[in-house]
């Protein structure tokens, strides 16, 4: 498929909004999972070195 220009490209033959949002979707999701385990590792750490120095101070 080709295109005569940028705009026409963005448009996609009238589809663009659901291919550009479809893409924007995608893009968020996987970045979601890319974050979220790393987040969940810190509150982990977090909250294991509270359990660790409320254990400590008994």
């Amino acid at each position: 498929m080709s295109f005569a220009s940028f705009s026409d490209f963005l448009a996609m033959g009238h589809h663009g909004l659901y291919v550009w949002s479809a893409y924007g979707i995608c893009l968020v999701v996987l970045a979601r999972e890319l974050v979220a385990p790393i987040l969940a590792r810190k509150r982990y750490l977090q909250q294991e070195a509270r359990r660790l120095r409320r254990e400590n101070g008994k």
